[in-house]
């Protein structure tokens, strides 16, 4: 199995509510926030039936985390309903409370559909491979293939992220959903820096994650080119706010999400 599956499937833990997700590394190195939504989406998942697949999840952010360490997930039922249920998940590394994450689940009922793209932008065979926006040591990177094509179109900034991972995966449609919540993740809050020039490379911000929410609509295919596009709509007391698509090869609206960050101005070394 590979290092993206691996980080993918917990441990059970010490009482039925609780699971243990393994480290990214390396040591010392913060923690990656995608492995957080994925971990946190996957322990939920467990405490559900295999006929409710998940439809939204909403993860604040409160404390960063450490790569070397494993992470305890502990799912609280909220609801369980004829064809829904909710979850809470806390994480933590010891006594510190990470993350905080509401998750929804759903059974497939019939209903009118949309959500369809007729043309993508491009193709990303065309794209040299890039890799994420800047370092990610604690994401297994040989395992993905990630192009970025930024644009700037009536003055607008847009992101277009394309990614599939290169190993076999299971023929789960879970696990393609698990592996989609950790790598659109990846530099999520960074148009809202590039609008102004900046970047989170270049590190001239404070930056980070603070909330993230997806809603899924569609099956993901994690094995095939998918875009994730993105902009920024606005941005204000050190906040900005991300809007994405996650778009299929096939043109199929797979998720929308939407996240914010932190994007403060560092404050000046004292002389």
């Amino acid at each position: 199995m590979s290092r993206l599956c691996d980080l993918l499937e917990l441990a059970q833990g010490g009482d039925d509510g609780s699971w243990i997700g393994p480290a990214s590394g390396p040591e010392g190195k913060r923690a990656y926030g995608g492995q957080f939504v994925a971990q946190s989406l996957a322990a939920a998942c467990r405490t559900v039936g295999p006929d409710r697949m998940p439809t939204n999840m909403h993860l604040q952010f409160l404390r960063g985390g450490q790569a070397g360490d494993p992470v305890e997930y502990s799912v609280t039922p909220v609801f369980d309903g004829r064809t829904s249920a909710a979850r809470r998940v806390d994480s933590r590394q010891g006594d510190r409370l990470l993350t905080t994450a509401s998750v929804s689940f759903a059974v497939d009922l019939p209903g009118p559909e949309h959500g369809h793209w007729e043309r993508l932008p491009g193709h990303p065979g065309t794209l040299p491979e890039t890799g994420p926006a800047g370092p990610a040591p604690s994401m297994p990177l040989d395992e993905l293939d990630i192009r970025i094509a930024d644009a700037t179109t009536s003055g607008e900034f847009v992101r277009r992220f394309w990614w599939r991972a290169t190993v076999s995966i299971p023929d789960d449609p879970l696990i393609h959903t698990l592996m989609a919540a950790y790598v659109t993740d990846v530099y999520m809050i960074d148009p809202a820096l590039q609008v102004h020039g900046y970047s989170m490379k270049a590190r001239t911000h404070r930056s980070g994650t603070t909330d993230s929410s997806i809603w899924f609509h569609q099956q993901v295919r994690a094995h095939e080119w998918n875009l994730l596009e993105t902009r920024s709509p606005a941005a204000a007391r050190g906040r900005g706010v991300v809007t994405g698509t996650l778009v299929r090869a096939d043109g199929v609206i797979a998720a929308t999400l939407v996240q914010e960050g932190l994007i403060a101005e560092r404050e000046p070394n004292p002389q």
